[in-house]
């Protein structure tokens, strides 16, 4: 009798925290769709960003990566990259104990004639970082992890960005 209790104590939570899950809107992150037939991403084969990118793009399953700038319906160029390593603080013996990673990005999407189809976009990631001189191998490990997470965030946010702009049909309207 009580272990049929409990398991409907437990069914009941459950069923509580999944239709407040649902009633707040939350929902997991799908695959983008982009408003375009094809894209050609003008970024060399090296760019952590561009293998990202493309992963991204060919998981949408509606847009196919073109060869060429002239195969394509729109052309993704990327700018300007930035990255910044800033110090906020410094600890009463003049060693730094915290540090500011900013991540600037800016990019164009145009069609073949050169008519933007998306207004150009700059992207601004900062991440903060405390620093110890003790632990100085753990610190570099998590500062190269912080910019691989703004490197993940940076593709999330171009793919969003990219689903948003029109295609070039309603673009010269």
């Amino acid at each position: 009798m009580r272990v049929v209790l409990r398991s409907q104590q437990l069914f009941l939570v459950l069923t509580t925290v999944l239709a407040l899950l649902a009633g707040c809107g939350f929902q997991l992150r799908g695959s983008y769709s982009l408003p375009f037939d094809s894209i050609y991403l003008a970024m060399p084969d090296y760019s952590v960003v561009g293998a990202d990118l493309k992963r991204a793009v060919r998981s949408s399953g509606t847009t196919r990566l073109a060869l060429t700038a002239s195969d394509a319906q729109a052309i993704f160029q990327p700018g300007q990259e930035y990255r910044d390593r800033i110090i906020l603080s410094v600890s009463g013996t003049g060693r730094v104990s915290e540090l500011r990673l900013r991540y600037l990005y800016t990019y164009r999407v145009i069609d073949a004639q050169g008519r933007d189809l998306a207004a150009p976009g700059t992207i601004e990631l900062v991440r903060d970082l405390t620093y110890d001189d003790s632990n100085v191998l753990a610190k570099q490990q998590e500062e190269t992890l912080l910019w691989r997470d703004m490197e993940n965030d940076l593709v999330h946010q171009l793919m969003r960005r990219l689903a948003a702009a029109k295609p070039p049909s309603a673009a010269g309207e």
